[in-house]
């Protein structure tokens, strides 16, 4: 990543601006882009090639205006991108409305991949009678060359445009890329072809291409290559469009990421209720939460108490609860009773909208990866020019005559356009995606396979990736004169009236384990604490160890120290009083998946670290950490801390993989060098992502990386023969004994060649599916299931 000179001004008085860039055509363009802003007095620049947008920093006196002038001096179009507020005119929601009606038009593609799709669909009909014809002798038929030619014109005029743009765009700047290759040779092959036909006898009634492979001098002026100007077009545009549609997803974590908040509120005003969508709240403005209701910004509660599932934003497993006085978060979730809640925070000081622009700021962030054709190119192309022009003046000088020597020095631009490099990505991309599609792995794109070549330390989110998300009864504790069953008939029986996470945890494990739960009578929350009610004729308390403390209950020293003792293991301990004594303890906790321990070995033996990263507090997370076998934990970490941690890695020299679901991961995701996604975690993390995994199993991590390597390699693979073939054939086209057959053939062969290597991926099989019964915990098995404990005291 290119930066400019970045102390040139306090950073008080510098300015950031943000502009959307049109006409990038790969990394190079952003790059040279990057270097014409850097060179401005007091510019700092980087450019996103995938979100085509460029943030700058900047003195005052250089104005949006000048920024975008040098954009355009360098070949390129900008234009102001809006601002980000999450509310309001203009706002962060309004803006990814539009954003999303204007990007993302028919059938939810953008302008620019719509266009690309039209420019192939033509290019591909209009291609394939063209090759058929050049490589069948059969269907060359009388005038057929003509007919080759009126349908070869659209396809190198108007399929290729893209091409000779950038082609003339990157020469005008002394670089030369992917396009420069394509446009050079199907343009030489055209060209070549409308030659001959015109004033070689190309254009004679009767003109076949003869099926020989024979080496020998052949006559220039009647040999057309339409079929390569074609071909290679078609075959090209395929890869850009595939390129496009991953590239389209990349602004699609923000638009996710406000669909989160709510859209309406209940507003108290004058002591009345009424419903206003949320851009008209205030600062100041008391707002209504009922359970299972969504804050609708960030406050301080100042009537009710309830639970708070903030698990989407901080990873913790456990509802928080809050009273009056205390902060809640806008777009968590109330799982409790009636809160009211002054509003201290809206639009773009919100929590939700400051991860949304730590979001943005890792996408804007991430290290770009320079297409591997590219890079190839950029010095396969010069090389191949210079062969051309040394060609040329050696068959003058040598007395060959001007048709021999433009016979060859065409020749070798033709040979050296190799159709199979337009087949090398995509092939293997569809083909690798498409077997990660069936072991539940989804690759958004080529740039993600070059990193998953460099990841050495994976970081793993803990609630919903290593861990289920969900509570589970784990364990019950009774007294002496106790009975396990009993208790967890009177505990399941009472918290079916809750709709808490631990509450519906206790109700699973008391249905698994005694049936038929008995009714209740007179249920009350006591809110905050746990609930109360009549079951059977006895009165019962459910909740934590100070509800009953209130009651003048005591606890049991077995009781009390089996509740410590869930406590520092990281688990919530919930007891159970009946008739004025406590009865039992009741272990809950989140549980860690069944594949987690034997997903974290794979990944050791793939060469990579483990980290455990989580919101939760300390001793929850190094338990978790201690039975999967994970060693570093950051624990505690808030979502704009998890970027910072990911940032930190990174500077030490790490090339890092963040695994997360929730939206507190979704930042860390974009930062990350390869971000995967849990496809049961929300769409914002997903979006945020580079690989998104399907299923919950972690083992599909492991699965990801091997996969992506694998077809980082045939993609390698695909390109060493795509242009081996073709600089084979150079010293034939050079010697002026390129028979139209053999250009034909060698361009088949090695697409054929190509398509052949990458469908060896469809045998590779993955862990998880090779694996699919779980073995035990420890080695990646079953949940730990409920068991009674008797304490006797």
């Amino acid at each position: 990543m290119t930066t400019g000179r970045q102390d040139t001004l306090p950073p008080e008085q510098a300015i950031d601006t943000e502009l959307s860039v049109g006409g990038m055509t790969c990394a190079s363009c952003a790059s040279r882009i990057e270097r014409k802003l850097n060179k401005l007095d007091g510019v700092s620049a980087t450019v996103n090639y995938a979100t085509e947008k460029v943030r700058v920093t900047h003195p005052p006196a250089t104005g949006t205006e000048r920024l975008v002038d040098t954009i355009e001096a360098a070949g390129y179009s900008a234009t102001p991108a809006a601002a980000h507020s999450p509310h309001g005119p203009g706002g962060f929601a309004e803006t990814a409305a539009v954003s999303g009606e204007t990007a993302e038009t028919a059938g939810g593609e953008g302008s620019e991949e719509l266009l690309l799709r039209q420019r192939l669909t033509v290019s591909a009909l209009l291609s394939i009678p063209v090759i058929a014809m050049a490589m069948v002798p059969v269907l060359q038929f009388t005038y057929w060359q003509w007919i080759s030619l009126t349908l070869a014109a659209p396809v190198l005029v108007w399929g290729a445009l893209p091409f000779h743009r950038a082609t003339w765009t990157n020469l005008r700047h002394g670089a030369v890329t992917m396009d420069t290759l394509i446009s050079l040779g199907t343009s030489a092959a055209f060209g070549w072809s409308l030659y001959a036909l015109l004033f070689g006898g190309a254009g004679v009634p009767g003109m076949t291409h003869s099926f020989e492979f024979s080496v020998q001098r052949v006559d220039g002026g009647s040999s057309i290559y339409l079929e390569v100007a074609a071909g290679v077009t078609t075959f090209i545009l395929a890869g850009r469009y595939f390129e496009a549609r991953s590239k389209r997803r990349s602004g699609a974590a923000l638009r996710a990421l406000l669909q989160l908040g709510a859209k309406e509120v209940a507003v108290l005003r004058e002591g009345r209720e009424s419903l206003v969508p949320v851009e008209q709240l205030r600062v100041g403005d008391l707002f209504v939460v009922r359970p299972g209701e969504k804050i609708a910004t960030d406050g301080v509660v100042t009537e009710g108490s309830s639970a708070v599932d903030r698990s989407m934003l901080t990873g913790e497993s456990v509802p928080v609860e809050v009273e009056p006085d205390d902060t809640v978060v806008g777009a968590t979730v109330n799982a409790g009773g009636r809160l009211v809640v002054r509003a201290t925070r809206i639009g773009s000081d919100t929590q939700l909208a400051r991860m949304a622009k730590l979001v943005e700021d890792a996408q804007a962030g991430k290290a770009r990866v320079q297409r591997l054709a590219d890079r190839v190119s950029a010095v396969f192309v010069p090389i191949v020019i210079v062969l051309a022009l040394g060609t040329l003046l050696y068959w003058l000088v040598t007395g060959g005559g001007v048709t021999t020597a433009f016979t060859a020095a065409v020749a070798v631009l033709i040979i050296a356009c190799p159709c199979a490099l337009g087949l090398a990505t995509p092939t293997a991309l569809l083909v690798g995606t498409g077997r990660g599609a069936q072991l539940g792995i989804l690759i958004k794109g080529p740039e993600v396979l070059e990193s998953t070549r460099r990841v050495d330390t994976v970081v793993l989110d803990k609630t919903g990736t290593i861990t289920t998300g969900e509570m589970e009864l784990l364990s019950v504790h009774t007294t002496e004169d106790g009975s396990d069953s009993e208790a967890l008939a009177l505990a399941g029986a009472l918290e079916s009236g809750s709709e808490h996470p631990i509450a519906r945890a206790i109700v699973r494990g008391a249905a698994e384990r005694v049936g038929t739960l008995p009714p209740i009578e007179e249920f009350g929350n006591v809110e905050g604490l746990g609930v109360r009610g009549t079951v059977d004729g006895h009165n019962v308390l459910v909740g934590r160890t100070r509800l009953l403390e209130q009651q003048g209950i005591t606890l049991p020293a077995p009781l009390l120290e089996a509740a410590r003792t869930a406590e520092r293991d990281g688990s919530t301990a919930v007891v159970v009083a009946r008739d004025g004594a406590a009865r039992a303890v009741l272990v809950v906790a989140d549980t860690v998946k069944p594949t987690s321990a034997q997903a974290v070995r794979g990944m050791r033996e793939l060469g990579l670290t483990p980290v455990l990263l989580t919101g939760d507090n300390d001793t929850v997370a190094r338990s978790i950490a201690t039975r999967v076998g994970i060693e570093q934990v950051w624990s505690e970490v808030m979502p704009e801390d998890k970027v910072d941690v990911v940032g930190r890695i990174q500077d030490r020299g790490g090339v890092v993989a963040m695994v997360g679901d929730g939206v507190n991961d979704a930042a860390a995701l974009a930062r990350a060098d390869l971000g995967l996604a849990m496809g049961t975690g929300t769409d914002v993390a997903i979006e945020a992502s580079d690989l998104m995994l399907v299923r919950g199993d972690p083992r599909a991590v492991v699965d990801a990386i091997r996969l992506s390597r694998r077809t980082l390699r045939i993609i390698k693979g695909n390109l060493c023969w795509a242009f081996g073939y073709n600089v084979a054939a150079l010293p034939l086209a050079a010697a002026g004994l390129l028979n139209p057959m053999i250009a034909g053939a060698a361009m088949a062969f090695s697409s054929v060649f190509v398509v052949g290597n990458s469908l060896r991926l469809r045998g590779f099989r993955g862990v998880a599916h090779r694996d699919a019964a779980s073995t035990p915990l420890g080695s990646g098995g079953d949940p730990v299931r409920a068991e009674t404990t008797s304490v006797t005291g």
